[in-house]
């Protein structure tokens, strides 16, 4: 087992989509409602509600509101929540970059119509389930911030059944298993002390598109940003591999 540098891209996608804008308030409610509809109110019993609680107090956001959001999806308390619904889109970017977008909506017709919207206005085509979902895998992901001895991270990530790790000059870490396996990862490296900041499910592209034309690159990030700032968007994920410097020349 050992580093790998193609997750490399991901990092500073995900990275740049942060610095830019934190999840709103209904995204990480809308998460906490899903989690709390599939799996039942009661964090410990529930990882997925766990995990998007975590990521909710990460935002700040209020216990009354965390409260709140998981009384919805168990349903004692009003509302239309029990409506919502997981749906995942794909589509093409700039230059034939495929795209993934994980939704959590109300409404498919408004959400479809807001997705088809922006990739139009940012020189995408928004496709059919199974355009691009093919050139992707899905992994579960514990991300790591702090100092970090690698040797017993090695034996850790063997031990909670990793696929494979890698270090972070910031400092941190990101180890990758399969999806069924990600709460057994997680755990494992909490109980062994190591700075868990974070596990959640992620696509994984298996190839990547090298981007280097500035044009392209400005109208591919404008593309990520919109799809980024509909409520209705939980994640947005791309096949694309960009030269640091125009990543930071398009956030500024």
């Amino acid at each position: 087992m050992a580093g790998h540098s193609k997750w490399a891209n991901i990092k500073r996608q995900k990275a740049r989509v942060d610095a830019k804008k934190g999840k709103t308030f209904t995204q990480l409610s809308r998460a906490i409602i899903v989690a709390a509809r599939n799996g039942g109110p009661d964090p410990e019993a529930n990882f997925q509600l766990r995990t998007a609680i975590d990521k909710a107090k990460a935002a700040s956001i209020p216990n009354d509101n965390i409260e709140r959001a998981i009384a919805k999806g168990a349903g004692t308390a009003g509302g239309d929540e029990d409506q919502l619904e997981a749906i995942r889109y794909e589509g093409y970017g700039p230059g034939g970059v495929a795209i993934l977008i994980e939704a959590l909506t109300d409404n498919r017709n408004r959400t479809a119509a807001d997705l088809r919207s922006a990739f139009s206005k940012n020189g995408g085509n928004l496709g059919e389930t199974g355009c691009v979902s093919w050139m992707f895998e899905q992994k579960g992901v514990v991300r790591l911030e702090g100092e970090i001895d690698e040797e017993a991270l090695l034996e850790a990530s063997v031990e909670g059944g990793a696929e494979t790790y890698e270090m972070n000059d910031d400092p941190g870490a990101e180890v990758f298993t399969e999806v069924t396996a990600l709460e057994q990862l997680n755990q494992t490296l909490i109980d062994q002390g190591f700075p868990v900041k974070e596990a959640e499910l992620r696509w994984i592209a298996n190839n990547e598109v090298e981007v280097s034309d500035p044009d392209q690159a400005r109208s591919l990030l404008k593309l990520m940003d919109a799809l980024e700032e509909l409520d209705d968007v939980q994640n947005v994920t791309a096949n694309f591999d960009m030269a640091d410097d125009l990543v930071f020349e398009n956030s500024k």
